[in-house]
């Protein structure tokens, strides 16, 4: 679970594709405190680590997960900033809302109307998910 607080700005530093999409992500998070398995949003999106050194975390990226997020439409190639947020632990202060990171679908944004010092976004949502 996580809060959806960004608490770490990264950097994919390299893209393989395998059997499943292989990104490597430079971060400043203390990497020795992230377990192999460990889940990290990147993008919104929960991710596992499969690998990991000093100051970078593999990931590998699904064709399901692909096709239902952003990553598949806008590429992850290096160079590309990511917003990061590690999983809730028990303790841990909730900052923000509790969301699963996990993606149902890919919305489409209609209209983007400054409002203020902010920007309001209309979405159009798949049929199958509009109900909710």
């Amino acid at each position: 679970m996580f809060t959806g607080i960004v608490t770490d700005i990264g950097t994919v530093t390299e893209v393989e594709q395998r059997g499943d999409l292989r990104a490597r992500i430079q971060n400043a998070y203390d990497m020795a405190g992230v377990d192999m398995g460990a889940s990290i949003a990147c993008n919104g999106v929960c991710l596992t680590v499969v690998g990991k050194g000093p100051d970078w975390f593999d990931v590998d990226i699904s064709a399901e997960t692909i096709s239902k997020t952003n990553i598949g439409d806008h590429g992850w190639q290096a160079g590309r900033a990511l917003n990061l947020e590690r999983a809730l632990r028990v303790g841990d202060e909730l900052g923000g809302h509790i969301v699963s990171g996990h993606v149902d679908g890919v919305a489409r944004i209609v209209e983007m109307r400054p409002e203020g010092d902010s920007v309001r976004f209309t979405f159009e949502a798949p049929h199958a998910l509009a109900r909710f």
